[in-house]
């Protein structure tokens, strides 16, 4: 049917014209944060922008037999090597208007409260990431910022040559685009390596074997949604059973959270800002995040109509010894 000549309606009146809007009073935020690590590695301070440790491994074990009444030798004892990384500076900054903050806005009571909580997440995130990625450390200038060296360029090494080629174990030579971490800092970031290819059992098994032969105990797996996809079909993933009423829908149980393997049981992590060619083996003991200054939402000097404020924080990574720890890279989830 035609409309009868001569009705008003909504497109004549329209907003301009009287007609109220109808905007919910309410903002649905997509926040996807990740904040695992700096809620299960261990908190430490420190009181310099370049905060330094030290570490060691024991010597191979061989045969030890001596004759009687022998005269004890000596020889100069292994000293640890010194090792360090740079703290990294975070910043968030905004600025919102007196008339801003005045009116009656939708969602919020305060503007100034609703960015400090959102910023706060996005500045905590962006730390989560640099953490968690193949960042390497920059020690900075007076035109150049400070980098921390992330998880993944400490655990150096070589590719391992046995049946899964993209293994990344600290022992053995060094090589390739792979360096151990010998001392000091690690200003390379790590590169991939070799064609990408699937994920399997077999190249999971021989990361934990590789850091348990140095010393480490693995307790998690951290991976992407997609990597995580693949170790869900792994034989060693612990079944969970779900028992519901007989009058409740039953729930459909896909998840891995456990896999157990001849060197422990260790949780798998699904983290959203670990790269998707890279699951990494971690003995979270041997990690600690370093505060220099810890988050401090500032309010700065007003020079106009508006409130300004700042978010800072200055921290790093610590990996006590990372030879703990390994990592499958160059993995090609789809294969």
């Amino acid at each position: 049917m035609a409309q009868i000549a001569g009705t008003t309606d909504t497109y004549d009146v329209g907003a301009a014209g009287g007609n109220f809007e109808d905007l919910a009073d309410v903002i649905h935020d997509l926040f996807p944060d990740e904040n695992f690590l700096q809620a299960n590695l261990a908190a430490e301070t420190c009181s310099a922008v370049n905060p330094e440790w030290m570490a060691q491994e024991l010597a191979a074990p061989g045969t030890n037999a001596v004759l009687e009444g022998d005269d004890a030798p000596f020889s100069d004892a292994p000293q640890p090597s010194r090792y360090g990384n740079y703290t990294q500076i975070l910043r968030k900054t905004f600025l919102i208007s007196g008339t801003q903050e005045a009116v009656d806005s939708a969602g919020r009571r305060s503007e100034i409260a609703r960015q400090a909580t959102k910023q706060m997440r996005e500045i905590m995130n962006d730390f989560e990431w640099a953490l968690v990625r193949n960042q390497a450390a920059v020690a900075g200038a007076s035109g150049t910022p400070r980098q921390m060296a992330s998880i993944e360029t400490w655990i150096g090494g070589t590719p391992s040559a046995t049946a899964a080629g993209n293994v990344v174990r600290t022992t053995g030579s060094t090589g390739g685009t792979f360096t151990e971490v010998t001392s000091g800092f690690p200003t390379t970031a790590i590169t991939d390596a070799g064609s990408p290819s699937a994920f399997t059992q077999a190249a999971a098994e021989l990361a934990l074997e590789g850091a348990w032969d140095e010393g480490g105990n693995t307790d998690t797996i951290l991976c992407s949604a997609s990597v995580k996809n693949v170790v869900n079909g792994f034989t060693g993933i612990a079944q969970r059973q779900v028992d519901v009423g007989r009058t409740e829908q039953a729930s459909i149980t896909a998840a891995a959270d456990l896999f157990v393997s001849n060197y422990g049981t260790h949780r798998v992590v699904l983290h959203r800002h670990a790269r998707n060619n890279v699951c990494l083996f971690l003995d979270t003991s041997m990690w600690s995040i370093k505060t220099l200054r810890d988050w401090s939402l500032e309010e700065l000097a007003k020079t106009g109509d508006g409130e300004k404020r700042m978010i800072t924080a200055e921290k790093t990574l610590c990996a006590h010894n990372w030879r703990a720890n390994s990592k499958v890279v160059g993995i090609d989830p789809a294969a």
